[in-house]
């Protein structure tokens, strides 16, 4: 699928964290989608540190290497579109860091914003990001394909 037809998405760290925890759920089949061109993820440089910071944590992936999860983050990146951040509304979520990933997602004019954490994003909404699961956008994807 090309680039302009990819669904443009920010991940949370959370989804992150998953689809490299278990190549059984709903996070991993997403990475595919990247993969294969269907989705388009965005970052951010303090996304990226985030990413980092949450799948550098000792004890959360003992199946991976240091050096697995940076090739990961460094394919990710690779094939994500980078964006730089050109305004400050904070506060709007509760978390700091939930701000930073909406950031992302209104800097790149995603379409979706994917976490396990919806109630966190609560608000979102008002800047024109629609927050849904991992589940939740397989489920839309789906059907936009039929």
């Amino acid at each position: 699928m090309a680039d302009d037809s990819a669904v443009r998405v920010v991940f949370d760290s959370n989804v992150i964290l998953s689809s490299l925890k278990s190549t059984l759920g709903a996070s991993f089949r997403l990475i595919g989608l990247v993969r294969s061109g269907a989705l388009k993820p965005a970052v951010t440089v303090p996304l990226v540190f985030e990413y980092e910071d949450v799948v550098s944590r000792p004890g959360l992936l003992p199946h991976l290497s240091a050096s697995d999860t940076r090739g990961f983050l460094d394919w990710f990146v690779s094939v994500s579109s980078q964006h730089k951040v050109h305004f400050l509304w904070r506060p709007l979520l509760r978390d700091p860091k939930d701000d930073m990933v909406l950031e992302a997602a209104v800097a790149a004019g995603s379409e979706y914003l994917v976490t396990y954490n919806t109630s966190d994003f609560a608000g979102a909404d008002s800047l024109g990001v629609r927050v849904v699961t991992p589940p939740q956008l397989l489920t839309l994807i789906s059907a936009a394909r039929t």
